[in-house]
């Protein structure tokens, strides 16, 4: 029988803020000495009362906002009871029945270029646990985590393929992080995944018993998971067996889903208000006021990219795929003129000498300023394209004004017209054949003749002036 994967997320994103979700411990906890970063408040101890992160918060409404959802006027936290050692409350500070945010949605693009629409059921606030780390005869517990703010953002069960789970996932990172609520670093844990899976008889509209699957941390473990999960419900279903509804855990040396427990109901963590946090009164005011601050987000810069500046539909999503590389494109670009040219020799010639060093755009030295103008003075003919990139790496590492490096190191370009037509000449009665193709309207012949002359000149002629020379000559 042929199956249809059914699969919703959960996305856990921790909130950058400079303190924890109810208390005041530094909310940097990346590579600090275990248990440095903690409270009695974190730490769970008896008499101490929670104050709620309004930083946090107004990052969980900005984030919802830029999902679509609906931000509610009023919402409450409640304690989630359950009992491990790296929750030393014994309940987890969330958002049960009444959430921050609710109806969102956003389209992804899949790989055929066709969209789909995944339906955000909520964003809701709560505070992490902290963390276990299991050794040979015993297990190592660190609360600097505890505490730490978190936006969980659970989608409905919309997707019915790895792609598009993994389309989502991603597309939820930029967003988060164009708004500036998480940096969504996963190598640092700053973003989680919990994923359900269930599969129905292709045409069925029942849902199937599902599976979850906790604490993934990485796309790579989210796809492989997703393709297990399927691939193993399918072959239990085949072959006459039923899924157990089971939380799992993915054990990523092996490539293989594990039980871990039972699936737990709402009723297992017996919810109930939080008593020493008040409800969250949120007002038009400040949900307006808030809007304002959303940047242009990816999917729709990626269209103005691609409807004002001519770029390809590619160049515009890459481009598109972090607010630093965005930004850095466009100072460059407004330097330049040239979109196109601008955007080329930031994909390829910059990000491949960033990409080398192992940075990223926000380490790079050079500024945009002075890569707008290497390409204005190619696009004004002042170099050529061969001569920019010889010296693009020396521009690069020490970010030099281009005229000055050109200056220093006397690059000119071929300046004799009388030579350049020579030479022009010279190749056009060579090449004949490239003659007559070009006469049959076969536009590839001239850039053929063209690279010819490149070669001729050590690419110091001006391709422009090159192109029409040879067009006038095979006339």
């Amino acid at each position: 029988m042929e199956f249809e994967p059914v699969i919703g997320l959960e996305i856990h994103a921790r909130i950058s803020t400079k303190t924890k979700m109810f208390c005041r411990c530094d909310n940097d906890i990346f590579d600090a000495e275990p248990n440095t970063h903690v409270c009695e408040t974190c730490m769970g101890f008896p008499g101490t009362l929670p104050l709620t992160n309004e930083d946090a918060v107004k990052k969980g409404i900005k984030t919802a906002l830029a999902l679509g959802c609906e931000i509610k006027e009023f919402s409450k936290f409640d304690r989630k009871s359950y009992f491990y050692p790296d929750l030393p409350k014994g309940f987890q500070i969330s958002q049960y029945d009444r959430p921050i945010s609710e109806h969102g949605k956003i389209t992804i693009t899949l790989k055929d270029g066709s969209t789909k629409v995944i339906r955000v059921m909520r964003l809701h606030l709560e505070d992490d646990a902290g963390k276990l780390t299991h050794v040979g005869d015993g297990t190592l517990v660190d609360l600097n985590r505890a505490g730490t703010p978190l936006m969980e953002i659970v989608s409905e069960a919309d997707m019915n393929s790895v792609e598009e789970a993994s389309l989502y996932a991603r597309q939820i990172q930029k967003i988060v992080r164009y708004v500036g609520a998480s940096d969504a670093d996963m190598e640092k844990g700053m973003m989680r995944f919990d994923i359900n899976v269930s599969l129905r008889p292709k045409g069925e509209k029942k849902f199937g018993t599902r599976s979850e699957c906790k604490n993934l941390n990485s796309f790579r473990s989210l796809e492989k998971a997703l393709e297990y999960e399927i691939k193993r419900q399918t072959e239990l279903l085949n072959a006459g067996g039923k899924v157990v509804q089971e939380t799992l855990g993915w054990d990523d040396e092996r490539g293989v889903t594990v039980s871990q427990r039972s699936k737990e109901e709402a009723a297992d963590y017996r919810y109930f208000p939080e008593p020493d946090i008040p409800p969250l009164v949120i007002t038009h005011e400040m949900v307006e006021g808030l809007r304002k601050e959303i940047p242009e987000l990816p999917e729709a810069k990626s269209a103005r990219y691609q409807s004002e500046l001519g770029l390809s539909v590619a160049d515009s999503r890459q481009l598109a795929e972090s607010m630093e590389l965005s930004d850095y494109f466009e100072k460059a670009f407004n330097v330049s003129g040239f979109p196109k040219k601008t955007a080329n020799w930031v994909l390829v010639e910059l990000m491949a000498l960033l990409n080398a060093k192992g940075h990223t755009i926000s380490d790079c030295e050079l500024t945009p300023q002075n890569l707008g103008k290497l390409v204005k003075m190619i696009e004004d003919g002042a170099i050529t394209g061969k001569m920019a990139k010889e010296i693009f790496p020396e521009l690069f590492e020490c970010n030099l004004e281009p005229q000055k490096l050109i200056d220093k190191k006397g690059i000119r370009v071929m300046g004799n017209t009388g030579e350049l037509e020579k030479i022009c000449a010279e190749i056009v009665a060579k090449n004949p054949q490239s003659i007559a193709d070009f006469k049959a309207g076969k536009e590839r012949a001239l850039g053929a003749l063209v690279g010819q002359v490149m070669g001729a000149t050590k690419g110091s002629a001006n391709p422009k002036m090159v192109n029409e020379i040879l067009r006038r000559l095979m006339v």
